[in-house]
């Protein structure tokens, strides 16, 4: 039995080390992505290259998530952020095959994300939870695969599982076990690469010390009344980049109360969004791309979608930057309520 795990380690450790190998050749191999937008290219410390500008699909409507992801892919969108618990990956695939197969796009000149559910934490379920997004998308491998949340919720058939007091039923599985079954579904060549999302300091530290593999991204909440800058440089700093999602201040996230300030409408951004002559959505857009992040703005409207892709025509000056920056109140939209009992709950701390 010593003998047969020995041997399972050194192939598990001979496939990590030839995929590192493959990942640090990308910058010589691999092809760069075809952006009809004048989006910008950013590079993962591998050097597999993203759009710095893609669509979010959260909250998009089952029936209307087809057709944006359509028009989204003739506008020139190449990147496109998905997620399992989202629950339209199928019309996602939908709309990507419908697009190939018209010879718009090849799936080379497209960035797919997807995320590993909170209730798939346990190693043995991140593969079949991969290879249904994969299905669902009809695709064959990934660009880039996150872990939605470091805390895990009770494995089932229930998505949203509850206890009595309305609380999420938590699992007790680590997210550094979880991280080695990321690592070993990159191995297989499912997903290019592979991140986090709504990672802490901390947990990112700990994943860091821990891991074969280095996530290349952490996506967050990012937006003037949340502006992250501390953990964004602490991204920064080890070759992590921030993606931001939540840019325009989720105004349609269906927990919003009446009495919650609404970004879009914050009268110092008008003004900014005057002097530009842009829309305030552009402003919040242009703010995340002149912080060096990803920025994937959500939106089910063709108008809105080719209004926020008009953002590459100028910079916002340093001082309109440092004037935004100020907007920050610790205003968080996406507080994940109910899981703070998780050992894994990010928000405990301030970065």
């Amino acid at each position: 039995m010593n003998v047969f795990y020995a041997w399972q380690s050194v192939r598990r450790i001979s496939r990590t080390a030839t995929v590192l190998s493959r990942s640090l050749s990308t910058c010589k191999k691999a092809k760069p992505i075809k952006m009809a937008l004048k989006s910008p290219m950013m590079k993962f410390y591998n050097c597999y290259e993203v759009p710095a500008f893609g669509l979010g699909t959260w909250k998009s409507e089952p029936g209307k998530v087809a057709q944006i992801v359509k028009d989204a892919i003739d506008v020139g969108y190449r990147h496109i952020d998905c997620a399992f618990i989202y629950g339209n990956e199928k019309e996602v695939g939908e709309a990507l095959k419908a697009k190939m197969d018209e010879g718009v796009v090849k799936r080379e000149e497209l960035f797919i994300t997807s995320k590993l559910w909170n209730t798939f934490h346990r190693q043995d379920l991140v593969e079949p939870s991969l290879k249904q997004s994969l299905k669902d998308l009809n695709l064959e491998y990934l660009d880039l695969y996150l872990i939605h949340w470091p805390m895990a919720y009770k494995e089932g058939d229930d998505l949203q599982p509850k206890n009595k007091d309305g609380t999420f039923a938590m699992s007790d599985v680590d997210y550094l076990d979880t991280w080695k079954g990321m690592e070993a579904v990159m191995c297989k060549g499912l997903t290019k690469n592979i991140g986090v999302s709504n990672f802490n300091s901390e947990q990112i530290e700990r994943l860091l010390k821990n891991c074969t593999i280095k996530p290349v991204t952490n996506q967050i909440e990012c937006h003037p009344y949340l502006t992250q800058k501390k953990l964004s440089n602490f991204c920064a700093e080890r070759g992590i980049l921030v993606t931001g999602y939540s840019p325009l201040g989720s105004p349609d996230r269906p927990w919003a109360k009446p009495e919650e300030p609404k970004l879009l409408d914050d009268p110092k951004l008008g003004e900014i969004a005057k002097k530009y002559n842009k829309t305030p959505a552009q402003i919040l857009i242009r703010y995340q791309l002149d912080r060096n992040h990803i920025v994937i703005p959500k939106t089910v409207t063709k108008a809105r979608l080719t209004e926020n892709s008009q953002v590459f025509d100028f910079k916002l000056s340093p001082s309109d930057i440092a004037c935004i920056d100020t907007f920050d109140c610790g205003g968080r939209f996406v507080p994940m309520t109910g899981t703070e009992k998780s050992p894994y709950f990010p928000f405990h701390i301030p970065f």
